[in-house]
C-alpha cells in the first residue's frame, strides 16, 4: 500500500515538474523586441569593450544572471577581464584591492567598506569570484557625500574640495547636458505625489556626478586587450545614455554593449515602452519575488 502511495505522489510531483517547465521567469529580446538566447546574446556582447549589465537592484533574476555573465566572460577573455560597480565608490578602491587580493581578512573589509544592504546575497558572489580569479574590481561610482555636495549647491560646491578629494572624481568642470532624457526624467518624477513640489535641478546633476565619475573609472583602469563588465542600476545605462554617454565623451573609441532590466506582467513579447532601453533587454515575470 505505501508503494502505491509513493508512486502515486511521485506521479504527481514528476507531472508538476514537467508542466513548470512551460513557466519561464524570464526571457531576453533584442532592443527591437526580437527574443532572442542568452547564449546568443553572450556571443554578441564577446565581441566589444565594455558591458554595461543595467540591473533592478531588488530582482534576484537580476543578480542571478550577473554572474552566470560574469563565469561565461572570464571563460572566454580569463584575466583580461575587468569587474566594476557601482556599489562601490572610489574612496573604497584601496580596502577593495586588499580584499580581493587576500591581504585582509572578509570581516576587516566588511567591516570598513560602505557596503549595499543586499551586498550579501547580490554582490558579494561577484567580489568573491574576482578575489578567487585574481580578477580586478574596481569601485568606480563617486562617494556619495559628493553627489550629495552637487545635490546641495550644484557643481559649483566641488570647486571647494581639496585636491585628494578631486583625484576621486572624473576632471572638473563635468560635461553637462540636461536634456538627455534620462535627466529630463528625473525632473518630472516626485518624491510625494503629482501635487508636490518639483525636484531641485540640482537632482538630475547629482546623478551626472555619478554617471561620470564611473564611466571615467571604466575608461581609466583599462588597457589594450581588457574587457570590462560593469554592473549598475538600469536607470544609469538605458537608452545608451548615463554613463553609457559619459564613456562615449572620455573614451569614444570603445566599444560598449548594454543589457538592461524590465518587469512586466506578460513576457512574451517585449512591450513597446521597454523597446531601445537597452542592446538586450531581460524581461523578468512580475511574479518573481524581490529580495528586498
Amino acid at each position: 500500500m505505501k508503494k502505491i502511495v509513493f508512486s502515486i505522489v511521485l506521479m504527481m510531483f514528476v507531472g508538476f515538474a514537467l508542466q513548470a517547465q512551460d513557466y519561464g521567469a524570464f526571457k531576453i529580446y533584442t532592443e527591437e523586441g526580437n527574443e532572442i538566447q542568452f547564449s546568443k546574446m553572450l556571443t554578441e556582447v564577446s565581441k566589444t569593450d565594455v558591458i554595461f549589465f543595467g540591473e533592478l537592484h531588488n530582482n534576484p533574476i537580476s543578480h542571478w544572471l550577473e554572474l552566470k555573465v560574469t563565469k561565461a566572460m572570464y571563460d572566454y577573455y580569463g584575466d583580461d577581464l575587468i569587474l566594476g560597480a557601482e556599489m562601490f565608490e572610489t574612496d573604497q578602491q584601496l580596502i577593495l584591492d586588499e580584499y580581493t587580493s587576500g591581504l585582509i581578512p572578509e570581516k576587516k573589509f566588511e567591516g570598513a567598506t560602505r557596503l549595499w544592504p543586499n551586498y550579501e546575497s547580490d554582490y558579494k558572489p561577484l567580489v568573491d569570484f574576482a578575489a578567487k580569479n585574481n580578477l580586478r574590481f574596481i569601485a568606480t561610482n563617486a562617494p556619495r557625500r559628493y553627489a550629495s555636495l552637487v545635490f546641495r549647491k550644484g557643481f559649483e560646491g566641488l570647486e571647494k574640495i581639496s585636491d585628494p578629494g578631486k583625484e576621486l572624481l572624473p576632471p572638473l568642470p563635468i560635461t553637462y547636458d540636461p536634456d538627455l532624457k534620462s535627466y529630463e526624467k528625473m525632473m518630472k518624477m516626485s518624491k510625494f505625489g503629482p501635487m508636490s513640489e518639483k525636484p531641485s535641478p540640482n537632482l538630475p546633476k547629482a546623478q551626472a556626478l555619478k554617471d561620470a565619475c564611473m564611466a571615467y573609472s571604466i575608461g581609466e583602469a583599462m588597457n589594450e586587450g581588457d574587457v570590462f563588465l560593469h554592473f549598475n542600476g538600469a536607470f544609469h545605462s538605458e537608452y545608451h545614455e548615463g554613463i553609457v554617454w559619459y564613456l562615449m565623451h572620455y573614451k569614444p573609441y570603445l566599444k560598449k554593449e548594454t543589457i538592461t532590466t524590465v518587469v512586466q506582467d506578460d513576457i512574451s513579447s517585449l512591450e513597446e515602452q521597454h523597446e531601445g532601453k537597452a542592446d538586450y533587454i531581460i524581461v523578468v515575470d512580475s511574479d518573481m519575488t524581490s529580495s528586498y
